[in-house]
């Protein structure tokens, strides 16, 4: 369960994790009935770093050459599969 900035609550499921120059990305789709603007379900990518409790968080990626090599990293680990 994801919270967005007004507080309300997205079912997610996580599909997969992987590792991008050294750091950890969760890769999640919304759960059936959570669709995006288009009408289909699309897949977020959040960055996944420990807190100070060293418990995981997720983390939105701002910067959007990450962002893009994390997508062309999942991608093309999607297509080998």
């Amino acid at each position: 369960m994801l919270t967005d900035e007004e507080g309300g609550e997205h079912p997610f499921r996580v599909i997969d994790v992987i590792e991008v120059e050294g750091k950890i990305y969760a890769i999640l789709l919304p759960d059936a009935g959570d669709v995006g603007e288009a009408g289909v379900e699309e897949a977020v990518i959040f960055r996944v770093e420990e807190d100070e409790n060293g418990e995981e968080v997720l983390y939105d990626i701002e910067d959007d050459d990450e962002w893009e090599r994390v997508a062309e990293a999942y991608s093309q680990m999607a297509e080998e599969e």
